[in-house]
């Protein structure tokens, strides 16, 4: 494999980016945030202090090691502009990498996720990004990651919030970004089983969960799988509440939605909003159900396929 020499550190399997920027590393288990973080001997141990030491703008890259949970004591708000965060760990997952960033038990109501995001061009790659905050614990604590920035792009990662599996527009993910670009990512879980009728997805477009007037707008979902075990119909595996939760375009290109076969119930809709959508289009472009009724009923959401009819396009077949 070939290497490429960045601020003095080898570039492996194009994982750690080529930047003008710092390159600042953590180490959970071994580093320590008296150090400069500059070198892996000399690593912070912990993501929040690598993100103090990144200055915005500059394209610094926070690189994390792939032999622990990185775990935040408070949200991380990425206000920065172009700050980059790369999971280090041999290859590349769609999930179970190597790298993983957590939110333990907090109360503050401030702490609504492990990482919020409000920063312009930032990026995330190669990360698990779990939530593991216990209701009884903190009830504001509803997502594991909120986009609210401009032109995120986040690829290679699986989100994961444990537990509010009855809470209404609790999810894994919050995408009220403009023009976020998510790419062979994994959100949801299989194995929870989401109890009551409440509407609990993987990902959430309701507008203003990232904060007062954002939005989605011109949002692409490629290559991404969305996992789900539903306790009732109304399980969506992405769902926005109101008519304005799109503006102009949300793409959804070659995507994989899952209900479990241990499922009790069959969600009715993959991707579903509580109202017609008014100012923006949804399109469902050459994907694939399985253990769902439809890919979407909602209107202007539209779905591209081999049999380009919500009703039938993009439903897995049955092996013979």
């Amino acid at each position: 494999m070939s290497t490429f020499p960045t601020a003095g550190f080898p570039i492996i399997g194009g994982l750690i980016p080529a930047t003008f920027g710092k390159i600042i590393f953590v180490d959970s288990g071994r580093g320590s945030d008296g150090n400069s973080g500059l070198t892996m001997k000399r690593a912070v141990a912990t993501v929040a202090k690598a993100y103090d030491l990144a200055t915005t703008g500059e394209n610094d890259v926070i690189c994390l090691c792939g032999d622990s949970t990185h775990t935040l004591t408070s949200m991380l708000t990425v206000a920065k502009n172009r700050v980059h965060f790369v999971g280090l760990g041999v290859g590349k997952r769609h999930y179970g990498q190597s790298a993983k960033i957590n939110m333990g038990l907090t109360t503050a109501a401030t702490d609504i996720a492990t990482i919020k995001v409000t920063g312009i061009r930032c990026s995330f790659t190669n990360l698990k990004i779990t939530n593991t905050n216990a209701v009884g614990t903190n009830a504001a604590c509803l997502y594991t990651f909120v986009d609210g920035g401009e032109y995120t792009s986040i690829k290679d990662c699986e989100f994961y919030k444990e537990g509010y599996l009855a809470t209404t527009l609790a999810a894994e993910f919050v995408a009220n970004g403009d023009s976020g670009q998510y790419e062979n990512c994994t959100f949801g879980s299989l194995a929870n089983y989401q109890t009551g009728t409440t509407i609990r997805p993987a990902v959430s477009f309701t507008q203003g969960l990232a904060g007062t007037g954002l939005v989605a707008r011109d949002i692409l979902f490629k290559d991404c799988t969305f996992w789900k075990n539903a306790g009732h119909i109304n399980g969506r595996h992405v769902y926005g509440a109101n008519a304005t939760d799109i503006e102009r375009i949300a793409v959804f290109e070659n995507c994989t939605f899952i209900n479990s076969v241990l499922s009790a119930a069959v969600p009715a809709q993959c991707v579903a909003f509580g109202a017609t959508l008014t100012v923006g289009q949804v399109l469902l472009k050459d994907c694939v159900s399985i253990n769902n009724t439809k890919l979407s009923t909602t209107t202007n959401v539209f779905v591209s396929g081999a049999v380009p009819t919500a009703a039938t396009s993009g439903i897995a077949v049955q092996g013979a």
